[in-house]
């Protein structure tokens, strides 16, 4: 019972070191239940385990995957290359896991570096690690390797944007404002005597609908906006009302994926998208998928909604579709807002020579760069509300 109670313990480190919320009570408890009476077959050793360290739904799967690679599942390697490396089409005996690299890198993290013998001071570590920061800002999402795309990741976590607010019709309670008189008879029917209440417009934040390319060479910066608007479908900060987002992608065709970015856990929310998107790093067809969105789902989209547009603006197979031009025009006049995220300024020296980017540039109202978490930042304050 000690190994066993040993084993929990690394397990539940697992877990926390994954990003679920295991405490040492909730370890404790898991210890007394299985005491009790949760060693009788393997199914109720899981239910134990699960009742005792998971208390949300989001969490199922990941505890999932974490169980059947700790507990000495007997296709062990088989399931750690599927998390690792890309999937071979073909017919499996049982379908692999969701991808989670967290949950790889918990259970096997990377050795750690050796010490040098000749430490340097802890203030000159800490320019480095400012200078480290000042310099991941500026790089290009393009040329990041895979530590810096996921302290990017991290980064991009933290950034709260402050989206505008707008007046509905509906009201809330106010300390001054109209006089609200459904409210006032309400109180007075419940005493004799009651103050007149009163009410203002409720403000809410205005709706985000996201149009991402994701041919080959805007995979990396699509993927960007992509997180971020699955941070916010799931605030960090309980409460509140959130906005309304809609996400599209599109290269040779139009797919909506909100429902794909509902997923609480970000790396599960992101390999959804990308089982659900056939033409991912394919061709681009921006006409045909702006000539889709305005006949499926313009009119079903919120009111007075923010359209970001990313794309590069390199339109190829667009011999005898829909006019690029005509189809931006529709989509401006349907939302409150166009604004174009185009990788492409990055470059001092760009100029629009393309037909995509000439037909694209008269009907936007604002024509941003993405390429990094500097312009990401400027983009987060571009859509909040003006300084006063």
């Amino acid at each position: 019972m000690d190994h066993l109670a040993d084993n929990v313990i690394h397990f539940g480190r697992v877990l926390r070191t994954a990003g679920l919320p295991v405490g040492t009570d909730r370890l404790l408890l898991a210890a007394q239940a299985l005491q009790a009476g949760g060693l009788a077959s393997r199914a109720d050793f899981k239910a134990t385990l699960a009742a005792c360290l998971v208390d949300r739904p989001e969490h199922r799967s990941l505890f999932e995957q974490a169980f059947h690679l700790f507990w000495r599942d007997p296709d062990l390697l088989g399931r750690i290359m599927a998390m690792l490396l890309p999937q071979a089409q073909g017919r499996t005996a049982t379908p692999p896991p969701p991808e989670n690299r967290r949950l790889a890198e918990a259970l096997f993290p990377a050795p750690a570096a050796p010490a040098t013998p000749h430490d340097e001071p802890l203030d000159i570590e800490a320019r480095l690690d400012l200078s480290d920061r000042e310099r991941l800002q500026r790089r290009d999402f393009d040329t990041m390797t895979a530590a810096e795309w996921a302290a990017a990741r991290q980064a991009l976590t933290e950034l709260q944007p402050r989206l505008a607010q707008r007046l509905t019709r509906r009201h809330e309670p106010a300390a001054r404002g109209r006089l609200a008189w459904r409210a006032t008879l309400r109180a007075e029917a419940r005493r004799d005597f009651a103050p007149p209440q009163r009410e203002r417009a409720r403000r809410s934040p205005a709706p985000l609908v996201l149009l991402a390319d994701i041919s080959g060479s805007m995979g990396r910066y699509s993927r960007v906006l992509l997180h971020l608007a699955q941070g916010l479908l799931n605030p960090a900060q309980p409460g509140g009302e959130r906005p309304v987002v809609e996400a599209f992608v599109f290269g040779t065709r139009l797919t909506r994926i909100t429902r794909q970015l509902k997923a609480r856990d970000p790396d599960a929310a992101l390999a959804a998208v990308s089982a659900a998107v056939p033409d991912w790093a394919g061709g681009t067809r921006i006409s045909a998928s702006l000539h889709a969105f305005n006949r499926d789902w313009a009119r079903r989209m919120p009111a007075q909604a923010t359209v970001l547009l990313v794309t590069d603006g390199l339109e190829r197979g667009a011999e005898g579709g829909p006019d690029l031009g005509f189809e931006a025009q529709r989509l401006r006049l349907c939302c409150r807002e166009l604004v174009w995220l185009n990788p492409l300024l990055r470059f001092d020296g760009f100029e629009p020579r393309a037909a995509g980017v000439q037909a694209l540039l008269p009907q936007v109202s604002r024509h941003l760069p993405v390429h990094n978490l500097d312009s990401v930042a400027r983009l987060l304050d571009a859509l909040g509300p003006p300084a006063r």
